[in-house]
């Protein structure tokens, strides 16, 4: 059994939320994603609503930003007892750390997770805007050194990456990743993107999938099915 496929509930509101989350059954092990718009939209009431019906809850708030405001914003967000929660890597060392450090003063079991590089950003980018003179892959790694070494319980990265960070950071870490389509999704927004069973192939530890499942017409039946190709079953 593989770790979670989380659901990216990339929304406006509660409304549009609960409509989704309706479809669902509260036998079903979810785990939903809250991102900014959702979150900064209906405030931290929103994650109580999801953790009412049962579910898991992963706040990506890919916070980025000095050590000490980070620490104290990782303090308000521990008290929601939300399962994960995202820093940017790009904000060194001493932010992860004082992020873990933050998430320590609730005895909750909250994963800090390490955003790489974006999903969205090709590596013709990260070079010319990020004046990154590593590879995809190279850089990707550093960050995710770094971030395992700061107290990262894991991080966010593309399918494509995880095979070296799982042979340069080891087993004892979470390589969690976004950008998952069905073989004829379209791409959208993204650019390293991947299916299901290519992710298990790869040894990821877990998905994160949004509009293929949030924007079909069964968002339970295309989450199951989903899942059945990432648990690798016939």
């Amino acid at each position: 059994m593989q770790g979670p496929l989380m659901i990216a509930l990339d929304v406006p509101n509660e409304e549009e939320m609960n409509a989704i989350l309706d479809q669902f059954e509260l036998n079903d092990d979810l785990t939903v994603k809250i991102g900014m718009e959702l979150f900064y939209g209906n405030g931290p009431a929103i994650v109580k609503n999801i953790k009412n019906r049962g579910y898991k809850v992963f706040l990506d708030l890919k916070l980025f930003d000095i050590p000490n405001t980070v620490k104290r914003a990782m303090k308000q967000i521990a008290k929601l007892k939300v399962d994960y929660v995202t820093v940017h890597a790009l904000g060194g060392s001493k932010m992860i750390r004082s992020a873990k450090e933050g998430l320590s003063e609730v005895a909750y079991p909250t994963k800090l997770l390490a955003v790489t590089e974006l999903t969205s950003l090709s590596e013709k980018e990260v070079k010319e805007e990020q004046n990154c003179n590593l590879s995809m892959s190279e850089q990707v790694v550093h960050l995710g050194q770094l971030a395992k070494s700061a107290g990262a319980d894991g991080v966010i990265t593309s399918v494509h990456e995880v095979k070296v960070l799982r042979n340069q950071l080891g087993d004892d870490f979470l390589y969690v990743t976004p950008g998952i389509r069905n073989q004829n999704d379209a791409v959208g927004d993204q650019t390293r993107v991947s299916t299901p069973k290519v992710a298990y192939k790869s040894g990821s530890s877990a998905l994160v999938v949004g509009r293929p499942i949030t924007q079909s017409k069964n968002p339970r039946n295309s989450y199951l099915k989903m899942l059945k190709e990432w648990n690798n079953e016939r």
